[in-house]
């Protein structure tokens, strides 16, 4: 078991102070301020929302750790609100967005905040911090989402595993055409919705739907719908009506059903953020599926999460990997 460094306040002092672009850009206010051991403090990650932090332990932490980690925290930061996940293995695998239906948490310290908004590249969006392990925005597809601003006018783009609709919502402020979000949960798409409306953006209910990803996939493709991008972001492990889907197994099944509604030259985003399934691994994985689709993919290349506030531990690469794919 890891033991928490003995200077810890000045170590969350320096971790923070290495963000220092990130600190001065008054159009984005949420990011990571300690990825684990590449900042000095192995299993414990903690993201910045504004002036609220979310701290995340990845392993069982004893009550006195907890309690001397969320004090260095204050010292360290002086958050207005701190809230502590406890994300255990099991936690992690099981725990889906979708199911969650916890009552709000009490903060670790600090003022209770039901929710605010953050900003993403002037871009608004509902954070929740008491509500379950995920708050509202992965921060780590922050470069994801601007190359997709950047990409998207006069295009139609889809947007699988959903969740709060964050892709959506850039991919509409970006000029797309439309943007088809699906999430197996009504829940979270509301959310999404909201974070439209955030943004001066119309909801059409219609590009919200609940609902398995598979099965919709094979709808749209029997419907002869296609899309110009397609954005797969799965979780790593997830049980849905089609069955038990592992990313690292599945992935090509997924991909497979992805290039089917990719329309001829558009480009598949294939998202993984399992960090058991190597690049090289997951970019043939996609490749493989994309054929099995009966369609011909062209690498395009990677992005990945900001090597500022998600460097990877030393000598390992990032857990999160996007590999763009056209598809032909």
């Amino acid at each position: 078991m890891s033991a928490l460094p003995s200077s810890l306040v000045e170590t969350l002092r320096a971790s923070r102070g290495r963000r220092g672009p990130l600190l001065g850009d008054a159009r984005t206010t949420a990011w990571r301020v300690v990825n684990a051991e590449a900042d000095g403090v192995p299993e414990v990650t903690a993201d910045v929302l504004g002036d609220v932090y979310v701290i995340s332990l990845y392993r069982d932490f004893t009550p006195a750790e907890e309690e001397t980690l969320l004090d260095a925290a204050v010292a360290a930061w002086a958050p207005r609100s701190l809230y502590l996940k406890r994300r255990p293995r099991e936690a992690r695998i099981l725990a889906n967005v979708a199911k969650e239906s916890l009552a709000p948490e009490a903060p670790a310290r600090g003022d209770a905040v039901e929710s605010f908004t953050a900003l993403e590249n002037g871009l608004k969006f509902l954070i929740r911090p008491a509500q379950g392990l995920s708050v509202g925005l992965y921060l780590d597809m922050r470069y994801t989402r601007a190359w997709l601003l950047s990409q998207a006018r006069g295009l139609t783009v889809l947007n699988l595993f959903s969740y709060t609709c964050a892709f959506g919502v850039v991919a509409m402020a970006g000029g797309a055409k439309r943007a088809l979000n699906l999430d197996a949960s009504r829940r979270v798409l509301e959310w999404g919705e909201e974070n439209a409306r955030l943004n001066g953006q119309t909801v059409d209910r219609y590009d919200y739907v609940a609902g398995d990803v598979f099965d919709w996939l094979k709808r749209l493709a029997k419907k002869g719908e296609s899309f110009d991008i397609v954005i797969s972001d799965p979780p790593s492990f997830s049980t849905t009506r089609s069955g038990r889907f592992s990313a690292a197994r599945d992935y090509a099944r997924l991909a497979e059903a992805a290039a089917r509604v990719v329309s001829p030259g558009g480009q598949l985003v294939a998202c993984c953020n399992h960090a058991g399934l190597p690049a090289r691994r997951f970019e043939a994985m996609v490749l493989e599926g994309v054929s099995q689709a009966g369609r011909q993919g062209k690498a395009l290349g990677s992005l990945g999460p900001s090597a500022l506030d998600f460097p990877p531990p030393p000598g390992q690469e990032p857990a999160l990997k996007v590999h763009r794919v056209q598809v032909r």
